[in-house]
């Protein structure tokens, strides 16, 4: 299934679910016994799923037509937003565009920092140019939301946690960024303003039939004003996500709603393409990650 949280034509945000052009309120539709906020069917989703089951069952025309809707971030206040470094052709491409060495640290466990989770926005939504950077780039990434509330999760158990997985684009002012790591901390500043994530949450279960033992073979692919400049797959990533759980969760608990991101893709940003001389991001660009069954998330920058 793939769920989403819109605005409807009253101006209220709800929860449901999208099937072509129509958007299902699991709320209005349940006479009110599913919840209208999606974080809210995820804390609970075990005891939700069978009555979603049963309603699903029943004849629906669909309760909007998608165009009357605005859809918003699938989880427009998450609890949290875990950020990995997995794929190891990007750490590749960018160290050698900033003349560096991998850390071997990197091939020791999978890395992570948290992200602002009050600076989430949806698909469609313009992002504001930060006024602190001259050098604005996008992360083509994958993340799953996790499902169950956990504490020092295996490897071997992590996928009973996940709920689903969306696209995510990792917005980065590349030259702040810089200069914090040299201080020793973040990224925080050069990556706080903005994280984009949809259009809605595919359910595990749904993209079973890409399953490559624990990787999933979706092609991933990024557009800026209509041309294609990456492409790149899931399946090559170093780290799987139960990989990261395991590692996020190490004497840490983790709740449902929790966002953790793939990091970015071979390929899948600016700073990989043309190292740091290169044309950066500017107001009027729309960037579109488009993912295998994840669909597309558009973003366009303005001033």
């Amino acid at each position: 299934m793939k769920f989403v949280s819109f605005i409807n034509i009253n101006g209220e945000e709800r929860a449901g679910w999208i099937e072509g052009q129509k958007v299902y309120d699991m709320n209005e539709l349940s006479d009110g016994i599913l919840p209208s906020k999606l974080l809210t069917f995820i804390e609970d989703h075990e005891k939700y799923t069978p009555i979603l089951k049963e309603l699903l069952k029943e004849e629906h025309s669909g309760t909007y037509n998608l165009g009357d809707t605005e859809l918003l971030a699938p989880i427009p206040r998450p609890p949290s937003v875990r950020d990995f470094m997995s794929f190891e052709l990007h750490l590749k491409n960018a160290y050698k565009n900033l003349e560096k060495e991998i850390p071997k640290e990197w091939y020791e466990a999978p890395a992570f920092y948290f992200t602002n989770h009050h600076a989430i926005i949806g698909p469609e939504t313009p992002l504001s140019y930060p006024s602190f950077t001259k050098c604005l780039d996008f992360e083509l990434e994958i993340a799953c939301v996790i499902g169950k509330q956990g504490k020092d999760i295996k490897a071997g158990d992590a996928e009973d946690y996940i709920f689903g997985f969306m696209i995510l684009n990792d917005w980065s002012a590349r030259d702040i960024q810089m200069e914090e790591i040299k201080i020793g901390l973040g990224p925080a500043k050069g990556k706080d303003f903005a994280t984009s994530i949809g259009p809605y949450i595919v359910t595990k279960e749904s993209l079973q039939k890409y399953k490559i033992e624990n990787r999933h073979d979706l092609t991933m692919t990024a557009r800026i004003n209509g041309q294609e400049i990456s492409k790149g797959n899931l399946k090559d990533i170093h780290y799987s996500f139960a990989d990261m759980i395991e590692r996020a969760s190490i004497n840490a608990t983790l709740y449902p709603g929790d966002i953790i991101g793939s990091g970015t893709v071979g390929t899948g940003c600016l700073l990989e393409l043309s190292g740091v001389q290169q044309s950066w991001l500017k107001p009027g660009d729309t960037v579109e990650l488009e993912v295998t069954e994840l669909g597309i998330l558009k973003n366009t920058i303005v001033e």
